[in-house]
């Protein structure tokens, strides 16, 4: 008894489909992706140590109350303007832009009286920059 071959087909997978649908998924992630450039703040901590400072440092303090009125080492300014506080840092700085400079502020003044001083110490060159709030006095 004779029987036929039966022909075995080649048994194969068409990956054209498999790799349409890859590059799709990376067209899509790659159109949908944001880059977000991250902007980095450079703090300088203190660094602790044993010896005792015998001499402060000057620095220039500003201080701004509630109502935006400006103080600059604790002589009020006759206005709260960004020339008038310039002129009165560059007084107390005596052209040392090196002095650090000190903005303490009262919880209820404007956001806008802090801008103002910050603006006005980098103006004129001041790097080193600190701000600082009150103490309730209740405590």
């Amino acid at each position: 008894m004779q029987f036929k071959r039966q022909r075995s087909e080649e048994v194969s997978v068409n990956l054209t489909p498999l790799i349409d649908v890859v590059f799709l998924l990376l067209i899509f992630f790659m159109v949908s992706t944001t880059f977000t450039k991250e902007t980095h703040l450079k703090i300088d901590l203190p660094k602790a140590s044993t010896e005792v400072s015998v001499e402060d440092p000057l620095v220039i303090d500003i201080s701004i109350t509630a109502d935006g009125q400006f103080a600059v080492n604790g002589k009020t300014l006759v206005n709260g303007q960004l020339d008038t506080l310039k002129r009165a840092i560059r007084q107390e700085a005596r052209d040392k832009e090196t002095l650090p400079v000190i903005i303490t502020a009262d919880a209820l003044s404007p956001h806008q009286s802090v801008v103002t001083a910050m603006d006005a110490a980098g103006q004129l060159g001041f790097i080193h920059l600190s701000i600082t709030t009150r103490r309730d006095q209740s405590e």
